[in-house]
């Protein structure tokens, strides 16, 4: 309370209050003494006592309850002020190598249990101790978890195993109050629980696993198809398989992924507002398979030359025409929640055409048309109509540099080039996830 607060009877009321407004209106300018004037109380206390009845009444209070012995004591009504609420912390960490959109919902539940989240990444030698090689270097992998819309504060070279040490750092120097992880296990080399520590000091919550894809399931789709090497455009060779092939391999995707799309996920995911009447709105397109720090580097390049990034994500069909049967690695609903959790983006086309047509630039107020310099294509699209070809005639396109040359090939070249090792981990792996789905149990409230 300030010094300006009425008190009455030990009761203080706040400035802004009906009895303090009605107070220095009737007394402004009288001496303390005359407060016990018995003239005073017999002329004014009338209308102070309906100035009070009035205010009661507009409030809803009983008035037959303030004309009782508790009148003075129960006007603590009318001081009650807002008061401010702590901010929560809560910190989540994780490797977050083959960035999916697993990921990006597990931050985000994360950050639907507090208000400011803290994510940690773990250290390339940290994952090479616990789970063996990463495929994405901590450069990468940061690139990534700063990238998601929900994330607040990233701590780089985050332990693997939550440490006394560790935990105390979070608590005192980062403000923690909470640590979070999946209704999955995570299991030291020992056997041992990574969070027990946290759980003991009853600071720790549990979010729902999302199910249907992890980095296992992502090893092993680009393993599967990467089988007869020779043949394999993901080792930069010409596609020389025949249909029968193709469409071989691609059933081995389809076995792999059993992501079930929904449109509790999609909202979820998405920023719910459109661009503003004199937003200028930009829009880039690709097929954001894999979705590794290339496209964030670009997606952040993009944003910056308007109000409003439209993001158009190619349909399956049309990639495996630009890229060969192989592709996409990840399937239409996957590669558009990894684009609508970027926090450069505000809004996804799901199943974009490969023409941006003049229809297109109207319908969505499009200002300028960018790509990058960076980009995936097989021989059979040389010789085809160009997409930008409208935009480029209207003066709205732009070409802008690709921060970094990373594509999905060469995430996936990785992976294959070292194929033993990344074999033997997610046959250990796989085992792991069998088991966590013949045991799971529904969690709602994701």
């Amino acid at each position: 309370m300030t010094s300006r607060d009425l008190t009455v009877q030990g009761t203080k009321f706040p400035p802004s209050g009906p009895l303090f407004l009605f107070y220095r209106r009737e007394v402004r300018g009288r001496r303390p003494m005359d407060f016990e004037s018995n003239s005073w109380i017999g002329e004014r206390l009338p209308r102070l006592f309906g100035g009070v009845m009035l205010t009661a009444a507009l409030l809803g209070v009983s008035t037959s309850y303030l004309t009782g012995p508790h009148l003075l004591t129960n006007l603590s009504v009318f001081r009650k002020k807002k008061r401010g609420k702590k901010r929560i912390r809560v910190y989540m960490d994780g490797c977050f190598d083959l960035m999916h959109y697993g990921h990006a919902n597990a931050i985000r539940q994360a950050k639907a249990l507090g208000d400011e989240l803290v994510v940690g990444v773990v250290s390339d030698e940290e994952i090479v101790a616990n789970k063996g090689p990463p495929v994405l270097c901590m450069e990468e992998r940061l690139a990534l978890v700063s990238g998601l819309k929900w994330v607040d504060e990233v701590i780089a070279n985050a332990p693997y195993a939550i440490t006394e040490d560790f935990m105390n750092r979070l608590f005192t120097e980062h403000k923690i109050d909470y640590i979070i992880h999946g209704d999955d296990p995570c299991l030291l080399p020992d056997g041992t629980d990574a969070y027990a520590l946290a759980k003991q000091a009853g600071r720790y919550k549990q979010i729902k696993r999302t199910e249907g894809v992890s980095s296992t399931d992502i090893v092993g789709r680009i393993l599967s198809v990467s089988q007869d090497a020779s043949n394999s455009s993901l080792l930069g060779k010409d596609d020389s398989m025949n249909q029968v092939h193709a469409e071989e391999k691609m059933s081995k995707i389809d076995h792999i992924s059993s992501f079930l799309p929904t449109s509790r996920r999609i909202v979820q995911f998405s920023n719910g507002k459109g661009p503003g009447p004199n937003a200028r709105v930009v829009y880039i397109d690709g097929a954001f398979d894999l979705f590794h720090a290339g496209h964030v580097e670009i997606l952040r390049s993009a944003r910056q030359f308007g109000d409003f990034l439209l993001v158009g994500v190619y349909t399956d069909e049309t990639i495996s025409e630009l890229r060969g049967h192989q592709y996409p690695l990840m399937n239409l609903h996957e590669r558009s929640l990894s684009v609508l959790a970027c926090r450069y983006v505000d809004e996804v086309i799901i199943g974009a055409p490969w023409e941006v047509t003049r229809d297109m630039v109207t319908t969505f107020n499009i200002s300028v048309v960018v790509h990058g310099t960076v980009s995936e294509r097989n021989s059979s699209t040389e010789g085809k109509h160009n997409p930008y070809a409208v935009p480029k005639s209207m003066g709205i396109f732009r070409v802008i540099e690709s921060p970094k040359d990373i594509t999905t090939t060469s995430v996936a070249q990785r992976i294959i080039a070292n194929h033993e090792i990344y074999l033997k981990r997610n046959s250990k792996k796989e085992a792991s996830e069998k088991k966590y789905y013949a045991e799971k149990q529904y969690v709602s409230g994701d």
